[in-house]
């Protein structure tokens, strides 16, 4: 007999108010691990993944990537100037930014990609399947609808970003620098702007 059943059987076998409170307490187990999964995996302000889980999903992506199961590129951004903003109008205003931000990044992303928060103000985007070319439209969608949301427009909130495509036999760590230098190059050539890794 099939253990799953036999449990059931025994279930079904007990006082009617003893399986209620079976039934209870097992759901309250799986709402238990599901919140703790939650925490475990999300940034607590954004919603969005953590780093940790990110660093998970991005060794997987790029061993696809390496064995040329798939393309992949990856787009990090970071919020131009976020220091004057927390200075200027408060933590708890630019926290309301981070999420505003992170929400619209969610809402632009397909099912297969990740987006994580990568520190402070930093966000990344990783794109499974995904060349430069494609990349980059997307990222210039990013940007439109950051430019055309009301709160974030209003406050003059802009985002630089570098992006890239996972190069063959390129090591993660080499794969992360390229985004960044062209995170950096971005920033150094005039902010609110995205620019693709050499």
């Amino acid at each position: 007999m099939d253990k799953k059943i036999g449990d059931i059987d025994k279930l079904s076998a007990l006082d009617p108010r003893f399986q209620k409170k079976i039934q209870d307490l097992f759901a309250s187990i799986h709402e238990s691990v599901s919140l703790l999964y939650e925490a475990a995996t999300h940034d607590e302000k954004t919603g969005l993944y953590n780093n940790k889980f990110f660093e998970t999903i991005f060794e997987m992506e790029v061993e696809k990537a390496m064995r040329k199961q798939q393309k992949l590129s990856m787009i990090m951004t970071d919020i131009d100037f976020f220091k004057k903003i927390n200075d200027k109008y408060g933590h708890i205003k630019a926290d309301e930014f981070l999420k505003r931000l992170a929400d619209l990044m969610k809402k632009q992303v397909r099912g297969s990609d990740i987006v994580a928060r990568f520190g402070g103000e930093e966000f990344i985007i990783l794109l499974p399947e995904t060349n430069l070319e494609k990349a980059k439209k997307f990222a210039a969608r990013l940007k439109k609808e950051i430019h055309s949301d009301k709160i974030l427009s209003k406050y003059h909130v802009t985002v630089s970003g570098g992006i890239a495509q996972y190069k063959d036999k390129e090591t993660k760590k080499k794969f992360k620098e390229r985004v960044d230098k062209a995170l950096y190059e971005a920033k150094e050539t005039g902010r609110d702007k995205f620019v693709a890794a050499k």
